[in-house]
């Protein structure tokens, strides 16, 4: 079987489970940084951040640096047409995951930062100008508001921001407002990193496109959790981190629709991005080549694409049902204690934020650490959302497919633990 019909990375599916419901310990024996260096079961909340990898994800990057690496694109000898295959196939992998109509529509990049930085420098550069407005929400991280400022303060666009619902969603309502001809993008997250609440993305692609405008779906945290299917979302751009779908740092996904990737221009030169290089002038490849400069995060790749294999072969849609039900009941068990205050809507793709009364969440994430309990504390790359709150931080915990009532029980042990000691 070659790396392209999937080779070794089409077996990092063959003992995985029926349900991310089945029994805890069966299933977090595949993930071997679920354990703390003294062999005691490590409660891991923090997979809104960064996920745990499954030994299928670190016996395919293994496999990719040692017995099987050479370099891609550019060897006639046997390993690298073989390596050049795996890569490829990941393009492909990723390509069939998201709904994609063609492998050409989906870039590699370092990450979703990057990648939501490729569309400002490429397309933002180039389409928006003096006038135009760029709609952004208050939940947005960061990386997905940097940027558009960047393009602001060179290009003469402007930046709208739209407001929440009472409960931490997306308010479409308030979207279509802000709507006008001049409104050219229109960049929002898919689910929120913070409050786990999620996004009417189609609702929001017809109301972006009633105006002519394009929509970016920021997907670092739907993605691991949610089926994709770019046809129906109909967006413009895609983005997402492959460390968040239980992958490698270092590499992310930008897709876009293939008319609008050939229309735009390269953002970084190189080997690799070019047709024909003379002192006189370049030109450039077709995409996605044309976007991917320099010798490419081979391994990482073939890692995604067993990323991808382990989530696909539990279901995603299995994966939000599971993560969704552990926030309800992380919630509701929040809710009966004293001096916590719980932030985002009741129903959150797995994750949830909260406030404990008189105890800073770097404080509480310190005492949970001595219980093994990871959360995370902190602005979370989102201030104007914490401004929004009222808040200069919140404690969050966020659940990933190996997550089980066991987390729970531990964290709110911690909790119960903190409160004493502050109280």
């Amino acid at each position: 079987m070659s790396p392209r019909e999937g080779g070794d990375l089409g077996r990092s599916g063959a003992n995985l489970p029926e349900t991310p419901a089945r029994a805890g310990d069966r299933l977090r024996s595949d993930f071997p940084g679920l354990v703390t260096a003294d062999g005691q079961p490590w409660h891991y909340l923090d997979t809104a951040a960064s996920a745990q990898k499954p030994q299928a994800v670190i016996d395919a990057m293994t496999r990719a640096l040692g017995r099987d690496y050479a370099t891609v694109h550019r060897g006639v000898y046997g390993r690298s047409a073989q390596m050049t295959l795996g890569y490829e196939a990941a393009r492909k992998r990723v390509a069939d995951f998201i709904g994609a109509r063609s492998e050409n529509e989906v870039v590699f990049v370092r990450g979703a930062t990057e990648a939501i930085n490729l569309v400002a420098a490429s397309w933002g550069m180039t389409q928006l100008g003096e006038g135009d407005r760029i709609v952004l929400s208050t939940l947005e991280h960061h990386s997905n508001i940097v940027p558009w400022q960047m393009v602001a303060e060179r290009t003469g666009a402007h930046i709208d921001v739209c407001p929440l619902t009472d409960d931490g969603r997306i308010d479409l309502g308030a979207l279509e407002a802000l709507l006008t001809p001049r409104t050219k993008l229109v960049s929002l997250a898919h689910v929120s990193n913070v409050l786990g609440s999620v996004l009417d993305a189609r609702a929001a692609a017809d109301l972006a496109h009633s105006v002519g405008a394009k929509i970016l779906l920021d997907g670092c945290q739907a993605a691991p959790r949610m089926k994709l299917d770019m046809a129906a979302l109909d967006c413009d751009f895609y983005a997402f981190s492959g460390h968040k779908i239980y992958g490698p740092t270092g590499i992310g996904v930008l897709w876009a629709r293939e008319a609008i990737l050939d229309a735009m221009p390269p953002w970084q030169g190189g080997g690799a991005m070019i047709d024909r290089v003379t002192f006189e002038k370049t030109t450039y490849a077709p995409p996605p080549q044309r976007f991917e400069a320099g010798t490419p995060m081979i391994t990482e790749a073939i890692a995604l694409h067993a990323a991808i294999d382990y989530v696909d072969a539990l279901g995603p849609d299995a994966l939000f049902a599971h993560e969704s039900a552990l926030a309800k009941q992380l919630r509701d068990e929040l809710r009966a204690m004293n001096s916590v205050t719980l932030f985002g809507p009741e129903e959150s793709a797995g994750i949830v934020s909260f406030a404990l009364e008189g105890v800073h969440p770097h404080d509480l994430g310190t005492i949970l650490d001595e219980e093994n309990v990871a959360i995370r504390a902190g602005h979370h790359c989102a201030q104007p959302l914490m401004d929004h709150l009222g808040v200069p931080a919140t404690a969050r915990a966020s659940f990933g497919l190996y997550s089980d009532e066991s987390d729970i029980a531990a964290l709110l042990r911690g909790i119960e633990r903190t409160q004493r000691i502050f109280g």
